[in-house]
């Protein structure tokens, strides 16, 4: 989403040149990303979960904990910056709800943990297209000298497309049953628009 934003419309932004551009991309990939892969392959080392794909869904408590801990602290992180645009900030909130709402009915269900992110990008992309978008996204191949221009409504279907792709391998690869997998898109959509109605 973070990308997107930047190619979409960088003029939301507060930072000027690649270098400020590419600090914040650091600092997002590493809190949302680094640092909770670190500590669930930690959890792993130390024999508190049998496996990366946490098939019982007990194992899956203590990574969704350190998970939504990390969320957290971006999302802090984020909504007192000036420079990070709201249209980003609500989506962080969206999905540090979604991961606490994840933990919460983890404890009925084995919620598809895929769908929920998969819901919520779809979410996310529709709200940010349809309220901070120009129509249409150029994106840059500076090795090719060239741009590529694309509608942002493609951008939306192409996001759909692998929402529905998410959904099905977890389906295909007896995962989780169909409840599991439409709840997780449930959950995605409904976290991303509360994070919507509490910014706007």
């Amino acid at each position: 989403m973070l990308f997107y934003l930047m190619v979409a419309n960088p003029f939301i932004f507060g930072f000027s040149g690649p270098k400020s551009q590419g600090l914040i991309i650091i600092s997002v990939v590493t809190i949302s990303m680094m640092f909770p892969l670190i500590a669930i392959l930690m959890m792993k080392a130390l024999g508190l979960i049998k496996s990366l794909e946490m098939e019982d869904k007990m194992e899956r408590i203590g990574p969704l904990i350190v998970t939504g801990l990390f969320y957290m602290w971006l999302y802090v992180n984020v909504r007192n910056n000036d420079i990070i645009p709201e249209a980003f900030s609500f989506f962080i909130l969206g999905s540090t709800i979604a991961v606490f709402m994840a933990l919460l009915l983890n404890s009925f269900t084995k919620i598809s943990l895929h769908t929920i992110g998969a819901g919520g990008l779809v979410a996310g992309m529709i709200l940010i297209v349809y309220n901070w978008s120009y129509g249409i996204i150029d994106i840059p191949f500076p090795f090719l000298d060239i741009q590529w221009r694309v509608s942002d409504r493609l951008v939306v279907m192409i996001a759909f497309i692998a929402a529905g792709l998410v959904g099905t391998s977890r389906l295909y690869l007896k995962a989780h049953k169909e409840d599991e997998i439409y709840g997780g898109y449930l959950v995605g959509i409904l976290a991303q628009l509360v994070a919507f109605r509490i910014f706007f």
